[in-house]
């Protein structure tokens, strides 16, 4: 591993540490989605332990998708606990992407099966949340616990996607996982949308 990496890693984990020292259990939350046309958001709590230990934990958009596929079996195995949650389109389309994907936010921190004493969240927005939180800017890229939650977010995204793919195999979900390419732009103006589409994401390009 290269040692920019190993720095990178150690910072996250020291940043964790020292949150831990102020606040006790943290719980790291991100979400997955926001930007397609396309399937749920999902978001994703986490947990890790004081000693965690996991190798080229990072953003996982740093991260390539193989990488990102064995992480996600990793984080689930070395957490203390974790919840993968969502938000469904119909959410998206009643409160608006931003909202689903707090709800979403939410759904995974009260899935935990241990309460966490604080919460740290990617982003500058706050879901509404019984325990205090904390809202980090590119926090996926400065907190531990906040990568191993955008890790498992995305992979367990990407996974539905995938799924759904099959389902409708007009759009090549599997490649683009639902945004905006220019592919899945040519398959929506050729065959029009499917019902996974966002209705609402679909104004400019319909």
């Amino acid at each position: 591993m290269k040692k920019e990496t190993l720095l990178r890693r150690q910072a996250m984990l020291d940043f964790d540490t020292d949150l831990r020292t102020q606040h006790g259990i943290i719980c790291g939350v991100d979400e997955a989605g926001r930007g397609p046309l396309a399937g749920d958001v999902y978001a994703a709590a986490v947990i890790l332990p004081d000693d965690c230990d996991i190798q080229g934990l990072d953003d996982s958009k740093k991260i390539t998708e193989k990488r990102r596929e064995k992480l996600f079996e990793e984080i689930q195995e070395k957490a203390v606990c974790f919840c993968i949650a969502s938000a469904s389109i119909a959410e998206i389309e009643k409160y608006n992407i931003l909202k689903a994907s707090l709800l979403a936010m939410k759904r995974a921190v009260e899935g935990l099966s241990q309460t966490p004493d604080y919460v740290l969240v990617d982003g500058n927005q706050k879901p509404k949340l019984s325990v205090p939180l904390e809202c980090i800017v590119k926090g996926d890229a400065k907190s531990a616990s906040v990568a191993a939650a955008s890790i498992l977010a995305k992979v367990a995204r990407d996974s539905y996607m995938k799924k759904q793919a099959k389902l409708y195999p007009n759009y090549a979900f599997e490649k683009h996982k639902g945004y905006g390419t220019e592919e899945h732009r040519n398959c929506l103006l050729q065959y029009g949308p499917c019902p996974i589409h966002r209705p609402s994401f679909l104004k400019k390009i319909l």
